[in-house]
Formats: structure tokens, C-alpha cells, sequence
């Protein structure tokens, strides 16, 4: 009785020394997470129900700057919020479908042409900032040099240049077009990774029992088996829809855009706090974001969940 009890013993203490060492190896994380992630998270929720102006100590003022959102603030209203889901609604669904397609569509190639495709739609999620200044803002010149000018005045469709970053009318497409472009990021790899590491046997039995193209195989196949990394895909497209409004304020070249055409939260949020140092009413407007966020990757999760 006695050996049995020391041999337990001895079992409940090598897995607690597993357990300790698994957190041992788990506290760099935790200790980064919740130091960029958890404490900022807490803070700016805190500094919402507050009038803070970054010299002054923060006044507490409820739910104010939450009610002036919705109920004073008519740029919000009017032109944020609309052009923000309108662009959310095409560059996260089109982003994400096309990121699935060339990643499908690569993984029929050879390792070599594969490679080098993958890094060819990759790379512009990296230089982005880069290309917009190298590539864009010469292919939207507003003079007759640019390209897109001079080639549209060649075929005789203009008679002058247009302005193409500066007009309201077109400004929030260029954003879109420079998105889709560079929508193809880490959830893109994930994508590829997923069909690449799919079960061959499961094609071979498909094809016995009546599957007979690629696009059945895509279908009865390959999406049901990579639902983790189609949910993975989802969640970073739908983070980096909401976070990217970079793009419009370097094309632009000025915070807020011109006639707020492509004036996005993140760049509303910017405005408030780091342009007119409302740091409570921008950690509002902060924290109404990631509700938004929050609640269309918990719609993700479930569409892609795995059922019993």
C-alpha cells in the first residue's frame, strides 16, 4: 500500500513539474500579452468615461463621450461609420475570397513557380507604405504624367487631368482597389499552408465515390477539412479591414481626407487623439471599434466552427 502511495505521489509530481514547466515557458507571452494587449485594452476603456486632453489629469464624465458619438457627432455619422462598413464590406469578403482562390489556386502548381508566386502576392502586405509612394501615387498622379491620366488621355476618354486623390468621388475606390491589393497577408499563407498539408487520401476516396473536378474536390473537399485556417484567414481579415486606414491618409496626404471621402474609425480615432488630444473621446470611439471587431469574429468563429 505504502509503494502504491509513493508511486502516485511520485505521478501527481512529475505532472506538476510538467505543469510548471509549461508555464514557465508560457510567461514570456503572457507577460507580453498582457502588457501590450490586456493592460492598453483596460486603459482605454477607462479613459472613455473620461474628458482627458493628455496634460491634465482625466476628468470622469460617464457615458458622455459614448452619447455624443452616436448623437452629436455628425462627421461619425454621416460619413465615417457609412464609408467604413461600405469598405469593410468589400475589402473583407473580397479580400478574403481572394486570398482563398490564389491560395487554392497556387497549391495546383509546382514547388518552384509556387514559391514565387506566394511571395509575389505576399510581399505587398509588407511594403505597402512603400508602394504608395513609389507606385500609386505616380499610377494616380493629378497631373497629365500620371499614369493613369496620360493613358486615359491618349485613348481621348478625358480632355484634362483628373485629380484623382484629392476628388471625393473617387478617393474611397483608389482606398479599396490599394486594399485588395495588398489584402494577401499572413491569413493568405495560412490559406496555402492548409490546402498544401490536406489528406491525399481523402481525394482518392472522394473520386471513388463521384467526385470528379477540382472545383467539387474545392468544395466537398478542401474547405470542410481547413477550417481552422479559413477561420484563422477570417479573424486577420477582418482586423486588418478595420485597422487599415492608413492607406487613404498616405494617399491623401492629409488627416482627416479631403471631404472625409475615405476618412475611416482608425483615422477618426487618430484625428481625435493625436490632432486635437481628445484622448477620451478617441479611446471611446477606440473601444466602439472593437466591439465591431469583436462581434464579427465571434460570427467567424461560429461559421467555421467545428460541429459535433
Amino acid at each position: 500500500m505504502r509503494a502504491g502511495t509513493t508511486h502516485k505521489r511520485t505521478k501527481i509530481g512529475n505532472r506538476e513539474n510538467a505543469n510548471k514547466s509549461a508555464y514557465a515557458f508560457l510567461a514570456p507571452y503572457l507577460i507580453l500579452f498582457a502588457t501590450f494587449i490586456i493592460v492598453p485594452m483596460v486603459i482605454a476603456m477607462a479613459l472613455s468615461f473620461t474628458n482627458f486632453n493628455t496634460i491634465q489629469f482625466p476628468s470622469f464624465v460617464g457615458f458622455l463621450n459614448y452619447v455624443n458619438l452616436l448623437t452629436r457627432d455628425e462627421i461619425f455619422m454621416q460619413y465615417v461609420l457609412p464609408k467604413t462598413v461600405l469598405y469593410a464590406l468589400i475589402v473583407g469578403p473580397g479580400g478574403y475570397i481572394l486570398s482563398f482562390i490564389l491560395a487554392w489556386a497556387l497549391a495546383q502548381m509546382s514547388k518552384v513557380p509556387r514559391t514565387i508566386l506566394a511571395l509575389i502576392f505576399y510581399s505587398p502586405s509588407m511594403t505597402s507604405g512603400v508602394a504608395m509612394t513609389v507606385l500609386w501615387k505616380i499610377i494616380f498622379s493629378g497631373d497629365q504624367t500620371g499614369y493613369l491620366n496620360s493613358w486615359l488621355m491618349r485613348l481621348g476618354i478625358i480632355n484634362e487631368p483628373i485629380i484623382w486623390l484629392i476628388d471625393a468621388r473617387f478617393l474611397l475606390p483608389i482606398v479599396i482597389i490599394v486594399a485588395l491589393w495588398s489584402s494577401m497577408g499572413v491569413g493568405f499563407l495560412a490559406m496555402l499552408a492548409g490546402i498544401l498539408n490536406a489528406d491525399e487520401s481523402l481525394y482518392e476516396a472522394a473520386a471513388l465515390d463521384g467526385v470528379k473536378n477540382r472545383f467539387q474536390e474545392m468544395w466537398y473537399i478542401t474547405i470542410p477539412t481547413m477550417k481552422p485556417q479559413m477561420l484563422f484567414g477570417a479573424v486577420m481579415a477582418i482586423v486588418a479591414t478595420f485597422q487599415n486606414g492608413l492607406i487613404g491618409v498616405q494617399l491623401a496626404g492629409a488627416n482627416p481626407t479631403p471631404n472625409y471621402a475615405a476618412q475611416l474609425i482608425v483615422n477618426h480615432i487618430e484625428d481625435y487623439g493625436f490632432i486635437r488630444y481628445e484622448m477620451g473621446y478617441a479611446a471611446a470611439v477606440s473601444v466602439v471599434l472593437l466591439g465591431i471587431v469583436w462581434t464579427f469574429s465571434t460570427i467567424s468563429k461560429k461559421l467555421f466552427q467545428e460541429k459535433d
